[in-house]
């Protein structure tokens, strides 16, 4: 077993495993190093993944619970085993990360459990889980270690009555009363599995709306759907304490901006404040590996970092954090160290909320465009004119397309509907490819589907939407 390769990929999520499995097809000689044993990351194990059966299987309960009723279809009772669920939860999760390794395998990326570090340039020192340490040479290094949980000082988490993402994953029986400090994507997903499931939520938003970063007319809308779901916001407010009981958490909640403190009383408490990137334990500074003031590893346009031949992708370095930004990074710089051009368009990578209804963007939001003196116009077409969403009931939402007053390109998109996520890659495609509002509103789209919305935005940035 050879220690000596010409890729060494510190981390096995999104970004490391496929840019091991990009350089490997490139027909260099690879090693992916993963601490955490099963590959995937963050994403397949304890985020994106489990979440998403989490929401999909919680989206069945409220449905067969109270949807199902309004097109005559009579269930009974509905109860809901969370002990069964989650297990429906991990079994997915082993079939993702057992993929993952199965392609590491077929693409010959030799796959190392344990805890990768950089003690100088061309080599990494694994800490083997399974005991003793490998010394492995590598004429190049990609850093893709991803981020961990943001954690509130003064406040911790164990997991239990206060949880991180993680926790909220894995939770024994749905509490009475969950608090969710931090009103972004993670926060009201999470939050939404456990309202569907029974919970009463309270989210607690440090900013004057819930996710600050979305399109300003998509986030009011996201709210009001939201609230008539059942959630309950308290908007600029700030959690200053959390104290734990035998039987409740105590939360103290003043306003942003000064004023009176209140307590609210819940069983679990989730933090999700957003991540940090994860450079703990890698030996970046005896490497001279530099980092920004976020603590993000500082990269160039083709993802090298000041040290020769050391590179970094993903969560740990600037952008957003996104498993498909993360993979999109992966193939590029294997593309790069391989000796051809790769290249990300951020401007094109789309961001979901994976809520009922989703909410999906990409490219340019309306107060950027304001910011940037950017002249434009703007396309609506809502969900209550599509006639397969009518058919439906889904009727929640728009399409919202942002294109350039003087050129008709594509400059930004914004969905909050029942399918958005799916919908929104022929958007991103337009960012992508630099095509036009027209040249969406004269491909046909199939009738009925909800997509015609789309057709319709395009067609309404010069005023022409036919069933608006």
């Amino acid at each position: 077993m050879s220690d000596n390769f010409d890729v060494v990929i510190i981390g096995g999520g999104p970004g490391g495993y496929v840019a091991a499995i990009r350089a490997a097809q490139l027909g260099l000689n690879v090693a992916c190093v993963e601490m955490r044993g099963a590959p995937g990351g963050t994403c397949l194990n304890v985020g994106c993944m489990p979440s998403k059966a989490l929401l999909h299987a919680s989206e069945l309960y409220e449905e067969a619970h109270q949807g199902m009723a309004q097109f005559g279809i009579k269930t009974g009772k509905v109860s809901i085993d969370i002990k069964e669920l989650m297990a429906s939860k991990d079994e997915t999760v082993k079939g993702l990360t057992d993929g993952v390794a199965f392609l590491l395998k077929k693409n010959k990326v030799e796959y190392i459990e344990g805890r990768g570090a950089i003690p100088a340039k061309g080599s990494v020192k694994v800490d083997l889980n399974d005991g003793g340490e490998r010394m492995l040479t590598a004429k190049n290094i990609i850093i893709a270690t991803g981020s961990d949980v943001a954690q509130l000082p003064g406040i911790e988490i164990d997991e239990k009555q206060v949880v991180s993402s993680t926790g909220a994953l894995s939770l024994a029986k749905t509490p009475k009363h969950l608090v969710v400090i931090g009103g972004g994507v993670i926060g009201l997903e999470l939050g939404s599995v456990w309202k569907r499931l029974g919970a009463e939520v309270t989210v607690i938003e440090y900013m004057d709306r819930i996710t600050p970063e979305m399109d300003g007319e998509v986030s009011k809308t996201f709210a009001r759907i939201l609230k008539k779901q059942g959630f309950k916001f308290k908007l600029k407010s700030k959690v200053t304490a959390v104290k734990k009981t035998k039987t409740a958490a105590i939360v103290t909640v003043e306003p942003a901006a000064d004023g009176d403190a209140e307590e609210i009383k819940c069983d679990v408490v989730l933090v999700s404040v957003g991540r940090r990137p994860y450079t703990t334990g890698l030996g970046l500074e005896e490497a001279g590996v530099k980092l920004n003031d976020r603590g993000q590893v500082e990269i160039d346009d083709h993802f090298r970092t000041n040290v020769d031949g050391i590179y970094a992708i993903g969560d740990v370095v600037r952008g957003a954090m996104l498993a498909h930004k993360a993979e999109d990074e992966g193939v590029a710089v294997a593309e790069i160290i391989a000796g051809f051009a790769g290249h990300v368009n951020y401007d094109a990578i789309p961001g979901v909320i994976y809520t009922m209804p989703e909410v999906a963007s990409v490219g340019k939001t309306e107060e950027q465009l304001k910011d940037a003196g950017t002249a434009y116009a703007v396309g609506k077409f809502p969900f209550t004119a599509n006639s397969r969403a009518k058919a439906n009931r889904q009727t929640d939402g728009f399409v919202k397309l942002l294109s350039c007053a003087t050129s008709d390109k594509v400059l930004g998109a914004h969905i909050i509907g029942a399918d958005a996520g799916n919908m929104i890659a022929e958007l991103a495609l337009a960012v992508e490819k630099g095509l036009t509002a027209e040249d969406i509103a004269y491909t046909s789209h199939a009738h009925p589907t909800e997509t015609e919305a789309v057709r319709e935005a395009a067609m309404a940035t010069d005023g022409r939407a036919i069933h608006m």
